[in-house]
């Protein structure tokens, strides 16, 4: 672990705890106790939107070596439970799923790119699904001041989607394929193999934009499944929300959720962001923050059982990259 994650997560654990104490720590477990068994249909609730992330990420891996929708779906649970649980600032994920995706028969080079595109599509379709939320917001009678600060993030969101999507094409994978390159020189890093070539494999992918659009609109309806959940999980909080208010909710904190990519499973960033876009409804902080922790009810519920299955995978023995 870096100390540098190490910094992230304390600071995320400090600010988390800070805005608990500061708002009825009583009151929180209260909203919570009335959901009781109620959080298993959250748990529930979560499923449609990994399976179609999972279909998304399908659409970007070459021939022969697809596998099954059943089967990405396990390595895209196992990549959610690696970024919500582990100090790998929402990047180690992405390097559990590939490894996995190589042990499946991908070369080294295939599997990243389609990791590194199906990321970016990721990001990109969060942008425009946290756009969506926003303008679907301003159609309420709303706070200016809220409304205003919601369209910067926007505007910072949008810019990072930009440069993720732009970043291939602009040679930024030539600098990373250097950096491996002179890890996998050392005996500790042998087993990564040849990353020669990924900057290719990912335009190979980029150039083909039905793939990209297709994966994209995936990720779009993934996003979109957490409307459900968010309705779900308000719910059983004895909140009664209505679907829109659950869209707004589940896309702007979505996008703040994102903004803290950076901090472990980005703690202290969610419970910050969902009191201030509840607090666009009337929902008080105790009771916003209620819902983040059943969100990470959620992350524990589904995450440890997710550890353990890539642990069976790997069988906790060196892994050894296959090459094209």
């Amino acid at each position: 672990m870096k100390w540098t994650s190490l910094i992230a997560l304390a600071i995320g654990l400090a600010a988390a705890v800070s805005l608990a104490l500061a708002n009825n720590l009583a009151a929180i477990g209260r909203t919570m106790a009335v959901a009781g068994w109620g959080v298993l249909a959250v748990v529930a609730a979560h499923f449609p939107g990994t399976i179609l992330a999972a279909q998304g990420w399908r659409t970007v891996i070459e021939e022969p070596f697809r596998p099954r929708l059943r089967r990405l779906f396990q390595f895209r649970w196992i990549k959610e439970a690696v970024n919500a649980l582990l100090p790998v600032a929402q990047v180690g994920g992405e390097f559990a799923r590939a490894r996995l995706l190589i042990r499946e028969g991908a070369s080294l080079q295939g599997a990243a790119a389609s990791c590194t595109v199906d990321a970016a599509a990721g990001v990109t379709s969060l942008f425009a699904y946290t756009l969506l939320g926003l303008s679907f917001y301003m159609l309420f009678p709303h706070d200016a001041g809220a409304a205003e600060i919601a369209g910067k993030g926007v505007v910072m969101g949008g810019a990072v989607a930009l440069a993720v999507a732009l970043a291939p094409r602009l040679g930024a994978l030539r600098l990373a394929e250097a950096g491996i390159k002179r890890l996998s020189a050392g005996r500790a890093f042998s087993a990564l193999g040849d990353v020669g070539g990924l900057h290719e494999a990912v335009l190979a992918i980029y150039r083909q934009p039905a793939r990209l659009l297709t994966c994209g609109s995936w990720h779009l309806a993934a996003w979109a499944a957490g409307t459900l959940e968010t309705y779900v999980g308000l719910t059983v909080l004895g909140l009664h929300p209505t679907i829109a208010q659950a869209f707004i909710i589940d896309s702007l904190g979505a996008g703040v959720r994102a903004a803290g990519f950076a901090v472990p499973g980005a703690l202290g960033v969610q419970e910050g962001g969902y009191i201030l876009v509840c607090g666009l409804f009337g929902i008080p902080p105790d009771k916003a923050l209620a819902f983040s922790f059943m969100r990470r009810i959620r992350e524990l519920a589904l995450g440890v059982p997710g550890l353990a299955v890539w642990a069976r995978l790997e069988g906790w023995r060196p892994f050894r990259a296959k090459t094209a």
